[in-house]
């Protein structure tokens, strides 16, 4: 029969119980970061692009 001990096995399982939850928690900061930008990125006003006249040659810029 073998006993799993979960301590003292060098130092690497405390290192592995305490850089899980770090990099859960990264993973998950990273997914709503990127949805955010993405919902924010979505809900510009599509007014704000017809107005800029900065490539139509038909406007006099003077």
């Amino acid at each position: 029969m073998t006993v799993v001990l979960l301590a003292h096995q060098g130092g690497w399982d405390e290192i592995l119980l305490v850089l899980t939850p770090l990099s859960l928690f990264a993973g998950l900061l990273w997914l709503a970061n990127t949805r955010a930008n993405r919902a924010v990125s979505e809900r510009s006003d599509p007014a704000d692009d017809r107005t800029d006249t900065s490539d139509d040659p038909d406007v006099d810029d003077r």
